[in-house]
């Protein structure tokens, strides 16, 4: 059975991007995927330093929660991430995690967890920040060599106060769609 790992960047616990992500893993879990979600918000993901000693040691001097974290990516077969938009951007939570995961992987340490795993992004947004943040989750996935699945439309949505992503119907329909679609390719390619 494939594994999709649904990450929240908010740095709140059970706000839109939660719900959201919810709903594309259950919709994962009924495409036949066992899945789990980690909340960003729960741990603790401090921002690289770039100091590179990770290439010589193949760990992160940093001591926080990187390493669980970066240790339930490399274990899933498809990963979502998920970010509110902060002023047009990912959450840092979100930020730290892909700079820290990016440098790890590949740059310093030659490693490649990633390939082939399939990766998905969504976005959460009151008014603007859907296209920006969206997008910088998504050039991470496709520079860690993920591949992402096509659906019609994009994975995001619109919402304000805690609970308004429930009333935007397309925003829940592709975040269902794009739970099972990540399943389906995982299952696929497995």
């Amino acid at each position: 059975m494939v594994k999709v790992l649904g990450i929240v960047g908010s740095p709140r616990r059970g706000g839109n991007t939660e719900i959201l992500v919810k709903t594309a893993l259950e919709s994962a879990k009924g495409a036949g995927a066992e899945t789990e979600m980690i909340r960003l918000a729960e741990k603790r993901v401090g921002p690289c330093d770039g100091c590179a000693s990770c290439a010589k040691t193949k760990k992160c001097k940093i001591g926080d929660d990187f390493a669980e974290v970066f240790d339930k990516m490399a274990a899933a077969d498809a990963i979502l991430f998920a970010s509110p938009s902060y002023f047009e951007s990912v959450t840092p939570q979100m930020k730290a995690l892909i700079d820290r995961t990016g440098f790890f992987n590949n740059r310093a340490t030659g490693r490649h967890a990633f390939d082939g795993k399939v990766g998905g992004a969504m976005a959460v947004a009151y008014r603007t920040g859907l296209a920006t943040t969206w997008c910088q989750m998504l050039i991470f996935i496709l520079a860690q060599r993920m591949i992402v699945p096509g659906i019609a439309s994009f994975p995001n949505a619109i919402a304000s106060e805690p609970g308004d992503v429930l009333k935007d119907k397309e925003g829940m329909d592709k975040a269902r769609e794009i739970g099972e679609a990540m399943a389906k390719l995982a299952q696929r390619l497995a």
